[in-house]
């Protein structure tokens, strides 16, 4: 593997992990030339399955776009990359296991597996993840959003 540092291809593997149930391997890896340290990812391929928006195109399923908003949501909050990773993998694979008969799901069930996860991780990113994956027109739905999970806003203007 070519190292990012330096472009040398020779290197050496430091430490393997396995991740999400066996379905991907994580390596840490050094340059032999340079010293450098990084670290790789090896999943399975299977075949690619689609992903159906709600306006009824279908477009190939991207896990970066799930990292992307899970990372935005959990942005500044107190949660470890390793959690975020691990995370963003149970997504993954249960999005898999769901779109496996027909290689489709729609987006709104993947929506709904991140509010999942985050929801049970962290309160405030699932507030900032929801506000972007519902819509939330206005404050009346927010406070809904927040009513639901169990949280009691004051309507006084008090921050907590």
């Amino acid at each position: 593997m070519r190292c990012p540092h330096c472009g040398n291809f020779d290197d050496k593997v430091v430490e393997s992990r396995t991740l999400a149930n066996g379905e991907a391997i994580r390596r840490r890896r050094e340059c032999n030339g340079c010293g450098y340290r990084f670290t790789s990812y090896e999943r399975i391929e299977d075949k690619q399955f689609m992903v159906i928006k709600r306006d009824g195109r279908r477009e190939p399923f991207d896990r970066s776009k799930i990292e992307r908003g899970v990372q935005r949501a959990l942005e500044k909050r107190p949660i470890s990359q390793m959690i975020i990773e691990s995370l963003i993998n149970e997504i993954e694979d249960q999005a898999a296991i769901l779109g496996k008969v027909n290689h489709e799901i729609e987006a709104r069930v993947i929506g709904e597996l991140v509010l999942g996860k985050i929801g049970s991780l962290d309160k405030v990113a699932y507030i900032r993840f929801a506000s972007v994956y519902r819509h939330f027109e206005d404050l009346d739905e927010f406070v809904r959003e927040i009513q639901k999970m169990g949280g009691h806003p004051s309507g006084t203007g008090e921050q907590a």
